[in-house]
C-alpha cells in the first residue's frame, strides 16, 4: 500500500487515548478506511431507498393509468 505522510491535529483526549498503540498510523489508518466504508454504505441505502420509493410511485401511477384503460366503457 502507498502512503502519504500526513500532518495532522488531534483533540487532546483522543491523542492521549492513541498513546497505548504502537503503530498509531496503521490504526489511524484502519479507523478512518472503516468510517470512510461505513459512510459510503449509508449514502448507497439512502440512495437506494429513495429509488425504491420513486420507483414504488412510478409503479403506482402506471397502475392507475392501466386501471383507467381497463375500465374504460365498463359500468361503474
Amino acid at each position: 500500500m502507498n502512503t502519504k505522510r500526513l500532518n495532522i491535529t488531534l483533540p487532546e483526549k483522543i491523542a492521549e487515548a492513541l498513546e497505548g498503540y504502537n503503530n498509531k498510523s496503521r490504526f489511524i489508518a484502519e479507523a478512518l478506511a472503516e468510517k470512510i466504508q461505513r459512510d459510503n454504505k449509508e449514502k448507497m441505502d439512502r440512495l437506494l431507498a429513495e429509488g425504491y420509493k420513486k420507483e414504488a410511485q412510478q409503479g403506482k401511477a402506471i397502475d392507475r393509468d392501466w386501471e383507467e384503460i381497463t375500465m374504460e366503457g365498463w359500468p361503474e
